[in-house]
């Protein structure tokens, strides 16, 4: 079987990586997205329009969104989980959301307050809001695998959601190993279920590398066409309404992977460590990922002559 076709890659650190740790100035947040870009990523989800008592971590949304036009070439994007979100988003200038939808009660009740249904009830009048600012609306199935209160989730029910989503106008979906629970005959199988259920929409894929799944699972959708990737530099991350959650799977790790298959990313690696260090130091702590902690890719030796 030959695999060429090239992968996009979401950089998910400045949202995804912050949201469980320490607030930091937003100074740092942009030198920390001034990094990123350098390494060549096209996307960035760059923080989240919710509640700062929530995720104090991510208060500065507004602070951060006006410097966006930084980096023109950059598709930046952000999280939300309900109207007032969409709205603050919307009036900052950021048009390219996500909204999450819990598959499971719990998990949902945790996360924003209310069931897997009144969050799922919500898309098409979020969807209607961005479309008509001009706006491009992804829903991510959170908690496709496992909910850490509710247990495993029924993998039609992911199927549903999806199906639901799109009727309801979401443009694109992904769908989400929260706690980092999956293996790659379980996420074969859900994204096969997603990919009928929703034929002809873009579907990525968001990881946590909680059990050390994580790129084994991105291989397995990989080989099933998945081409959208979310990952976080260093494997920082994690979701503070999922006890157990842990890191995003790590960004140089993921296109370490893909390109030595001969799979193009389009990201440098030693930049991606480069931005893994910075976010590292301001955070004061070590970060997850192997790669990072071995110093980077291997060298090979010279073969003898």
């Amino acid at each position: 079987m030959s695999f060429v076709a090239e992968v996009d890659i979401r950089e998910v650190g400045p949202r995804d990586g912050l949201q469980i740790e320490e607030p930091i100035g937003t100074d740092a947040k942009l030198e920390f997205i001034d990094a990123l870009v350098a390494t060549g990523v096209r996307r960035i989800e760059v923080t989240s329009f919710v509640s700062p008592r929530a995720i104090p971590s991510l208060a500065d949304a507004e602070a951060v969104a006006a410097q966006l036009k930084r980096w023109p070439d950059v598709e930046f994007s952000a999280l939300v989980a309900g109207m007032g979100g969409v709205r603050r988003a919307l009036a900052a200038g950021v048009t390219r959301l996500e909204y999450v939808v819990s598959a499971s009660d719990g998990h949902s009740r945790a996360n924003v307050g209310r069931s897997s249904e009144e969050s799922i009830a919500l898309i098409a009048p979020i969807a209607e809001l961005v479309h008509e600012a001009g706006g491009h609306l992804e829903v991510i199935v959170a908690i496709a695998f496992d909910c850490p209160f509710d247990g495993p989730t029924p993998p039609q029910r992911v199927a549903e959601i999806a199906r639901r989503a799109v009727e309801d106008g979401a443009d694109a979906l992904a769908v989400a190993d929260t706690i980092g629970t999956a293996t790659p005959i379980r996420v074969t199988d859900v994204l096969g279920r997603v990919l009928a259920a929703a034929p002809g929409v873009d579907v990525g894929l968001h990881l946590h590398n909680t059990r050390g799944q994580g790129l084994a699972n991105a291989w397995a959708a990989y080989t099933l066409g998945i081409r959208q990737f979310d990952s976080s530099v260093g494997g920082l991350g994690g979701c503070p309404f999922a006890p157990g959650a842990s890191g995003n799977i790590a960004t140089e790790e993921l296109v370490y992977m893909f390109e030595d298959g001969g799979i193009p990313t389009g990201v440098d690696i030693d930049r991606a460590l480069d931005a893994a260090r910075l976010i590292s130091g301001h955070l004061g702590k070590k970060l997850p990922s192997g790669m990072l902690a071995a110093g980077g890719p291997p060298v090979p030796s010279p073969r003898p002559a």
